[in-house]
């Protein structure tokens, strides 16, 4: 990362910051961290990862095995949403900041990398995806975190969030987003938090 005059000048000119690439195995799964964020550390995302997968080790030991078989691996780095899966390179991402932000609960982390496990599997079975699967699978992802969220210690804001996206209509609960808008929000929160001397 750039420190010093350079980082403040590419800061002030909006240039973002090459990030740091780690990779490494956790608990039986490829991770790859992308950290563009120098107010991040690397050990504190993996450390948290670690902590996750073991909460749904221990919890959902079969929902993690068939984690491990239907995902190439994870990703972390900023993206403009908690997670996402990729059907043509098989990996789910989990949002960087989202996975240090201590607001969030190691089970609420959990339920979505379980949700994203979901969409996977889905496609894994070679689901033909339409404007109404989709809502249905969504569905399904959400009917998974209810679950979880029952199942795991202290999942009371996994309950009420997946409760009440299970009660959306299909377009609210499976919406079309517009990922280029969304990648410049995070852009400027990055460029703001650097801009602060993050």
């Amino acid at each position: 990362m750039s420190t010093g005059f350079v980082g403040r000048l590419r800061a002030a000119l909006g240039i973002p910051e090459e990030p740091r690439r780690v990779r490494r195995t956790v608990r039986g799964i490829d991770v790859l961290l992308e950290n563009t964020r120098p107010d991040i550390s690397d050990e504190d995302v993996f450390a948290r990862l670690d902590a996750v997968l073991a909460l749904i080790e221990q919890y959902a030991p079969a929902k993690l095995r068939r984690l491990r078989k239907d995902i190439a691996g994870i990703d972390v780095k900023r993206f403009a949403c908690r997670g996402a899966f990729f059907g043509e390179t098989r990996r789910v991402l989990c949002e960087l900041t989202f996975v240090v932000n201590r607001d969030f609960s190691l089970a609420e982390i959990a339920s979505s990398m379980l949700h994203e496990g979901v969409h996977a599997r889905v496609h894994a079975a070679g689901v033909f995806r339409t404007p109404v699967t989709l809502a249905k699978e969504e569905r399904l992802c959400r009917a998974t975190e209810l679950w979880w969220g029952e199942t795991v210690p202290n999942g009371e804001k996994v309950v009420e969030r997946a409760r009440w996206s299970l009660e959306l209509g299909d377009r609210d609960v499976a919406p079309a987003v517009d990922w280029r808008e969304a990648a410049q929000r995070v852009a400027e929160v990055d460029r703001k938090a650097r801009g602060r001397g993050v």
